[in-house]
């Protein structure tokens, strides 16, 4: 999307929130391009984030340990009266 810079003062927050939403904003001056509005930081599509979430998971599953559970892990400090040793 173009807009000149007198028209984007007008509607300079629809423009932020559009470029903000990932739409390439370009302000032009005399009719040439001179600033495009981007994100400060990336917009992360849904599908992108699903894919990384489930590369997060394959990966903590394929370093997982067989072992005691956490529940069961301070047992040792304990006395059958359930009181500390």
């Amino acid at each position: 999307m173009e807009v000149s810079v007198s028209d984007a003062k007008a509607q300079l927050t629809d423009l932020v929130r559009r470029a903000e939403a990932g739409e390439e904003i370009v302000l032009t001056r005399h009719g040439h391009a001179a600033v495009r509005l981007t994100p400060a930081h990336a917009v992360v599509q849904r599908g992108q984030r699903r894919a990384l979430l489930d590369a997060v998971r394959a990966s903590a599953l394929s370093k997982a340990r067989v072992g005691e559970t956490a529940a069961r892990s301070q047992d040792f400090l304990y006395g059958e009266d359930g009181l500390p040793k």
